[in-house]
This record gives C-alpha cells, sequence and structure tokens, in this order.
C-alpha cells in the first residue's frame, strides 16, 4: 500500500468517525401512553433513606 492509498482510507475513516460522533443516538422506546409520575410520598422518603443506609453497608 502506497502512501497515497494510505492517506485516502484515513480520511474516509476520519469522516465515518466524524459522521457516527455527530449523529444523535436513539434513546429507548419508550410507550408514550405510560404516565410518569413523581411524588415524594412517605414511601419514597423511606425508600430513598434504606437505599443510603444501604450503600454505607459493606456486606
Amino acid at each position: 500500500m502506497n502512501d497515497k492509498q494510505l492517506a485516502k482510507l484515513i480520511k474516509q475513516n476520519q469522516a465515518k468517525a466524524a459522521a457516527k460522533a455527530t449523529k444523535p443516538r436513539g434513546g429507548k422506546a419508550f410507550d408514550p401512553t405510560l404516565v410518569t409520575k413523581k411524588e415524594d410520598d412517605d414511601a419514597d422518603i423511606e425508600r430513598q433513606q434504606l437505599f443510603k443506609e444501604l450503600k454505607r453497608r459493606e456486606f
């Protein structure tokens, strides 16, 4: 492989990498009919405290 062919391949690979990097990623497809709710009820607060405590423990 001569230098011209190698330079051409390098340019092609750079163009492919640049196109891939700028291409937006597709997120996971979620069901739009599902309602997402974020409520700060007592169970949620207790759950968060429990997980914080479990993270501190060593098993």
